[in-house]
C-alpha cells in the first residue's frame, strides 16, 4: 500500500527514501519509524508535513521549519457553529486529506472517538500539523459543547492565535461568549470567520453587529459577501480589491477565480468595497500610531493609492494588540472561501516569537515546555501533548518535572495528526509536540531539561527580583500557569457488573481523571460506592460509555444528582476533647474553635488562629489542624454536601507530647463537624444560566413553562426571526425540561446551560428538599433527567 516515494537532502547529504503510505503512518530507514494508529480512519492522507506536491526539503526543514513560519491556533465556537466542517476543508486544501470528510458521514479527521461520530459533536479536543504556502500550522479543533469547556481552556492555554467560528445565521452565542471570554483570560489574538454563509437566515451585517455588540470587540471587515444565504457566491476582498468567485459546478471547492474589481465590470461592486477599503483604512489609523502617520503623511490625498502590503502589515499589529478583530466570511459545507481563511491565518495571527512569555528569560534558550493534555494509549501508555517554549526536545532524553519535583525520561517524540502521530528525532521551540514515556506528568505540570537547570533559572529570577526590590516563590516564578478546574455540579454512582472487576473500574478512572482532570471521582463514605463527578449529564455519558469501549467494562451508573452546597448563617463556639491511650502511649487533644460566616466567597474554610495559640505548638501540629478542618467541611451536618463561604478560628489548642497527628486530626475534625451543628445552616443549590433560543410563535409557552420552574428571565433578544430568552432557573427545577420544551416547541427550540453560581435557597424550598432526603442513607439523592439538547 505504498503510494509515494521522496528524496530528502540534509546538509547535501543524501539520505534513506522515505515511504509514505495512505495512513500518515511513515518509514524513514534512518530516524523516522511509523507510529501505529489505534483506530484506522477510512480516509487517505497524501504526505508528512512540508510534502505537497513535488516539493523536496531537507528533513530538517519538514520538522523544525524557521519559528517565523510557524503558528498554533485553535478553532473555537459555540456548538454546531462549524468548527470541525471548516477544519476538515483545512485539511483539504492544504494537501493533507485527499478527500473531504462529513460530521453526518462521521468521517471527520478530528472527530476520531466513536462517541464524536455518533453524535455529531467534538468531544476531545484534536491537535492537527499540516503546511500552507510555506508556512507550519498546529491546529487544533475544540469542543463548543459546555460541559467539556475544559478542552477549551487547557488548549488555549498553549496557543498563539484562535479563530472564532460564529454561525452567520445567528451570530454570537451563548458558548462564543464563554470561550472568547477564556481567550480574553490568556490574551490570545484572533479572527472571526463568520460560517454557514449559505444557511437560510445568514446575515453578514447582523452577525458583524453582535460581535460588536456582544463581544465587545472592533470588527474589521477584510471581506464582503456576495450574496447571502442561496445567493451566496463568493467574497469580496477589500484589501485587495479583488473579487473571489467559486465555481458552482466544482465538487471541492478547489477551482474558483480572483478577479481585480473593475468600474466597467463591476461598478455597483467597486463602489461598496472602496468605501469598506476607506472605512478599515481609517478604523485601523485609528488603532495603530504607525500607520497613521503612514497614511496622512504619504497617503491622505488618496487612500487608494496605499499598498495592500501596508495595511496587512497594520492589520497584523492591530490584531496581536487585541485592540480589533479581522472579519472574513465563507461557507464551510458548501467549500467557499477556506483558502482565503488559511491566508489570513498566516497573515495576521502571530508567531511564537511574536508572543511575549516573562519567563523565558529565565531559562536561556534551555528546554521550557508546559504540559496541556494527557491520553492513555493501550499499547503505548500515556501520551502527553507539549507546548516547547524554549530549547528542543529530544527522544531517549530526562526531562525534569517542575511541579511533580520527579525526573522522567521520554521514550519517542511524535508529531501529532488527530489520532494519527508520526515519529521524529527532534522538535524545537514554537512547536506542538506528543511525547511517550512520560507516566508522572499531567496536565499543567512545567518541563524543563534537569533538576539543575531549574535551579540555574530560579537563580536567575531571584537576581532580577532583588534589583526589582520584589520578592516571589523561586519555583512559583518558573511555574508555566496551569488550567483552572471548575468544580463539577453534578454526580453519580458507578459500579462494576462484580466486586471481581472493581480493581479494573479503579484504574480506568484514574487513566480517565489523568485525561480528563474536570472529572472527579470519590468514595462515599457511608454506602462505600464509587462517585463519578463531572460536568454535566453528557460528560458523565461519555465517560461511561468509555468505560466500556476502551476498558471493556460492563459498569452500571446510578441516578444523575445535584451537587449541593452548604454553608452557616450565625456564629457558634465548641470544644472538644480527645483522650485515649494505645499500647502504652497516651494521646491527649483539646480543642475549642469558632465558625462564623465568611466574609468574601471561599470554596474551601479560611483558617484562622487566635493570639491565645502557642506558635511554638503550631510549628509541628497546623498541618494536622487544618487537615481535620478540611476534612470536616467536605460534608455538611444537612445534606453531607460540601461546606463553603466559612471561616474557622482556633481559639485553644492542648496537645500532650507525643500525641499523633492523626489524633489531633479527628479532634479538630469532630469539633468543626459540633460547631456546624450548633450554627444556624443554609443549603446552597447550583443556579443554572439558561439560553433559550425559540421561534416566536412559541415564544409565550416557554416563558410559562420557566415561570414554574422558579426560573428568573433577564432579558428577551431578537435573533433574525428567532426569540432568545436568556435568565436564570435553579438545576433541580430542570427536571424533564429537554423533553418538555420539545413538546411544547413542535422540537423547535434548543437550550443551552452553564453553572452561574451557588445560592441559598428559601426556607420553604429547603424544607421541601430536606424532607424529601429524610429517612435516607445516601442523603443526595435528587434526580436530573437529560439536559443535552
Amino acid at each position: 500500500m505504498l503510494t509515494s516515494l521522496r528524496i530528502f537532502a540534509v546538509n547535501r547529504q543524501k539520505m534513506s527514501s522515505l515511504y509514505i503510505n495512505n495512513m500518515c503512518g511513515c518509514k524513514i530507514t534512518t530516524r523516522l519509524r511509523p507510529s501505529k494508529p489505534d483506530v484506522l480512519l477510512g480516509k487517505h492522507y497524501s504526505s508528512l508535513p512540508g510534502l505537497i506536491g513535488n516539493d523536496i526539503k531537507s528533513l530538517h526543514s519538514i520538522i523544525n521549519p524557521p519559528i517565523a513560519k510557524i503558528r498554533n491556533i485553535g478553532i473555537m465556537a459555540h456548538i454546531d457553529a462549524g468548527k470541525t466542517t471548516t477544519t476538515e476543508r483545512i485539511l483539504y486544501y492544504s494537501g493533507y486529506t485527499r478527500s473531504l470528510g462529513d460530521v453526518d458521514d462521521g468521517d471527520t479527521v478530528t472527530d476520531f472517538m466513536a462517541q464524536e461520530r455518533e453524535r455529531g459533536i467534538t468531544i476531545q479536543s484534536a491537535a492537527v500539523t499540516f503546511d500552507w504556502k510555506g508556512y507550519r500550522v498546529n491546529l487544533i479543533d475544540t469542543p463548543g459543547h459546555v460541559d467539556f469547556t475544559l478542552e477549551v481552556e487547557r488548549c488555549l492555554r498553549v496557543l498563539d492565535g484562535a479563530v472564532a467560528v460564529l454561525d452567520a445565521s445567528a451570530g454570537v452565542e451563548a458558548q462564543t461568549l464563554t470561550v472568547w471570554r477564556q481567550a480574553d483570560k490568556h490574551k490570545i489574538p484572533r479572527i472571526c470567520f463568520l460560517n454557514k454563509m449559505d444557511k437560510t437566515g445568514a446575515s453578514f451585517k447582523y452577525a458583524v453587529e453582535s460581535i460588536r455588540e456582544k463581544l465587545k470587540a472592533k470588527p474589521l471587515l477584510l471581506q464582503l459577501p456576495i450574496g447571502e444565504a442561496k445567493t451566496f457566491k463568493g467574497v469580496i476582498d477589500i484589501v485587495n480589491k479583488e473579487k473571489l468567485l467559486w465555481n458552482s459546478n466544482s465538487d471541492d471547492g478547489k477551482d474558483f477565480e480572483r478577479k481585480p474589481l473593475l468600474e466597467k465590470s463591476d461598478p455597483e461592486l467597486l463602489k461598496e468595497t472602496v468605501e469598506a477599503r476607506i472605512a478599515l483604512i481609517e478604523q485601523v489609523a485609528d488603532l495603530d500610531d504607525e500607520f497613521a502617520d503612514l497614511v496622512l503623511g504619504k497617503f491622505s490625498e488618496n487612500f487608494d493609492l496605499l499598498p495592500a502590503e501596508k495595511l496587512q502589515t497594520a492589520i497584523h499589529r492591530v490584531t496581536l494588540a487585541l485592540t480589533a478583530v479581522p472579519v472574513l466570511c465563507g461557507s464551510a459545507l458548501k467549500n467557499k472561501a477556506i483558502q482565503p481563511l488559511l491566508d489570513a491565518i498566516t497573515m495576521y495571527l502571530p508567531s511564537p516569537e511574536e508572543r511575549n512569555y516573562d519567563f523565558l528569560q529565565w531559562y536561556n534558550g534551555d528546554l521550557c515546555a508546559l504540559a496541556f493534555k494527557v491520553l492513555h494509549d493501550k499499547q503505548r501508555g500515556p501520551l502527553v501533548f507539549t507546548r516547547i517554549y524554549s530549547g528542543t526536545l529530544k527522544p531517549q532524553s530526562a526531562i525534569h518535572n517542575i511541579n511533580g519535583n520527579c525526573t522522567e525520561k521520554i521514550s519517542r517524540l511524535l508529531l501529532p495528526f488527530a489520532d494519527q502521530h508520526i515519529e521524529i528525532p527532534s522538535l524545537t521551540a514554537g512547536n506542538i509536540a506528543l511525547t511517550v514515556g512520560l507516566k508522572q506528568t499531567a496536565t499543567g505540570d512545567t518541563l524543563v531539561s534537569s533538576k539543575s537547570s531549574a535551579l540555574a533559572a530560579a537563580q536567575r529570577a531571584k537576581r532580577r527580583e532583588e534589583k526589582q526590590q520584589r520578592q516571589s516563590c523561586e519555583v512559583e516564578r518558573l511555574l508555566l500557569a496551569g488550567v483552572e478546574i471548575p468544580e463539577p455540579v453534578f454526580f453519580c454512582t458507578i459500579e462494576p457488573s462484580s466486586w471481581a472487576k472493581q480493581p479494573d473500574l479503579d484504574h480506568a478512572l484514574k487513566c480517565l481523571q489523568r485525561e480528563d482532570p474536570s472529572l472527579k471521582v470519590k468514595l462515599d463514605p457511608d454506602s462505600g460506592q464509587t462517585v463519578l463527578c463531572g460536568m454535566g449529564e453528557l460528560h458523565l455519558e461519555i465517560i461511561h460509555d468509555r468505560i466500556k469501549r476502551e476498558y471493556g467494562l460492563e459498569t452500571y451508573l446510578g441516578p444523575l444528582q445535584v451537587a449541593y452546597r452548604e454553608t452557616i448563617m450565625s456564629s457558634a463556639r465548641a470544644t472538644d476533647t480527645l483522650d485515649r491511650t494505645l499500647g502504652d502511649k497516651q494521646h491527649f487533644v483539646s480543642v475549642e474553635l469558632e465558625a462564623r460566616p465568611g466574609e468574601t466567597p471561599s470554596v474551601t474554610p479560611v483558617i484562622e488562629y487566635a493570639k491565645s495559640v502557642s506558635r511554638d505548638l503550631l510549628k509541628d501540629s497546623q498541618e494536622a489542624v487544618e487537615n481535620g478542618v478540611h476534612n470536616a467541611c467536605l460534608q455538611g451536618p444537612l445534606l453531607g454536601s460540601p461546606i463553603q463561604d466559612v471561616t474557622i478560628t482556633l481559639h485553644s489548642l492542648v496537645i500532650h507530647p507525643g500525641t499523633s497527628a492523626t489524633m489531633i486530626s479527628a479532634c479538630v475534625s469532630r469539633c468543626v463537624q459540633k460547631v456546624l451543628k450548633k450554627a444556624d445552616k443554609q443549603i446552597l443549590e447550583p443556579l443554572m444560566h439558561l439560553e433559550v433560543t425559540v421561534p416566536r410563535d412559541f415564544l409565550s409557552p416557554v416563558l410559562a413553562d420557566l415561570a414554574q420552574r422558579r426560573g428568573n428571565v433577564q432579558e428577551i433578544q431578537t435573533r433574525q426571526y428567532n426569540r432568545v430568552v436568556i435568565g436564570f432557573v435553579p438545576l433541580a427545577e430542570i427536571m424533564g425540561y429537554s423533553t418538555v420544551l420539545r413538546t411544547i416547541t413542535s422540537g423547535s427550540a434548543t437550550f443551552v446551560l452553564e453553572l452561574s453560581t451557588y445560592r441559598a435557597m428559601n426556607p420553604q424550598d429547603q424544607n421541601t428538599l430536606l424532607s424529601q432526603k429524610s429517612g435516607t442513607i445516601h442523603c443526595k439523592m435528587l434526580t436530573v433527567p437529560e439536559l443535552v439538547t
